[in-house]
């Protein structure tokens, strides 16, 4: 792709990487095309993912519709 973007896949999904620049810095923009959804990521909440352990990461992955943790007003 020529705008940078980096697409990743398996046989159970693809999402495409991508850097933004914002007035507060570089993000890093992470897109499910299948889903249409995404998120964006600032340095701190990159490095958060790097402290997590594989039982974090599962629990993600087990739970695709929605948060692992709900919003406040959601309780």
């Amino acid at each position: 792709m020529s705008d940078g973007a980096i697409t990743i896949a398996n046989e159970f999904t693809e999402v495409v990487v991508r850097r933004v620049d914002t007035r507060n810095g570089s993000r890093l923009l992470i897109s499910a095309p299948k889903s249409g959804r995404s998120i964006s990521l600032d340095a701190l909440e990159i490095e958060a993912l790097t402290r997590q352990n594989s039982r974090t990461l599962a629990a993600m992955v087990g739970n695709p519709d929605g948060p692992l943790l709900p919003d406040e007003g959601e309780r």
